[in-house]
């Protein structure tokens, strides 16, 4: 199965503490007066992006719980549990994945009929940590929990079929995000190594050693006149 890697390109505002509060009071976060804990989405450089990649999923596994122990209605739990697992696979894959973990994934077949995976990845890509943790965590966590629901279903073929659809959507966006992030990061070191490894590199490598040599031995033996 080829490959193909595709570069996309990526500000920080400066931030001005409040003025303290007149009449005396203690300012936030002043000793004690104990700090607020900011939500993730607080902490988030994409909230709206990070609510839609919670939001499907949850409505999914949530609509299928409910529907297993609380009505007799299989149609409509099953096409509701489809329309959101569908709605999360694109979302994950081509919105909340791109901005919150700077990744994308997609395949293509060549006219020879071939399957080819295409990798796009932002340029120093450095995301957020609070974006990329519950991104990877949320990522792993339920297609774990929809592995499990396959494995008690497996002798209900009709709730069976809703586990084996949620699971093979969430298995497709980890094999897509995994290989993306492995590839990724083998370029971003292949880069390095290059960059090092060119004479532009190793000139400004010499310089720095010939510079800082220099002065180590005028320190120790120039002494004052």
């Amino acid at each position: 199965m080829a490959e193909t890697r595709v570069d996309m390109s990526g500000a920080m505002g400066s931030m001005t503490p409040a003025p303290a509060a007149a009449g005396g009071g203690s300012p936030p976060g002043a000793p004690g007066e104990p700090a607020r804990q900011q939500t993730m989405f607080e902490r988030s450089s994409h909230p709206v992006a990070l609510f839609f990649h919670l939001l499907f999923r949850t409505a999914a596994l949530l609509t299928y719980l409910l529907g297993y122990y609380v009505t007799d209605n299989f149609i409509l739990v099953f096409v509701l549990c489809v329309l959101f697992l569908a709605f999360d696979f694109w979302t994950v894959k081509n919105v909340s994945g791109r901005l919150l973990v700077g990744l994308r994934w997609w395949n293509e077949v060549s006219e020879d009929g071939a399957t080819k995976w295409v990798f796009e990845s932002r340029e120093n890509n450095q995301p957020n940590p609070a974006d990329a943790g519950v991104f990877w965590t949320t990522l792993y966590a339920f297609s774990g929990v929809w592995a499990v629901f396959a494995v008690l279903q497996i002798l209900h073929p009709s709730w069976f079929c809703i586990t084996a659809v949620a699971l093979s959507l969430n298995m497709a966006n980890v094999l897509g995000y995994t290989k993306c992030d492995k590839d990724a990061k083998k370029r971003f070191a292949g880069y390095g190594q290059s960059v090092l490894g060119s004479s532009m590199g190793q000139s400004v490598v010499g310089t720095l050693l010939t510079r800082g040599t220099g002065g180590m031995f005028r320190g120790l033996f120039g002494g004052s006149r």
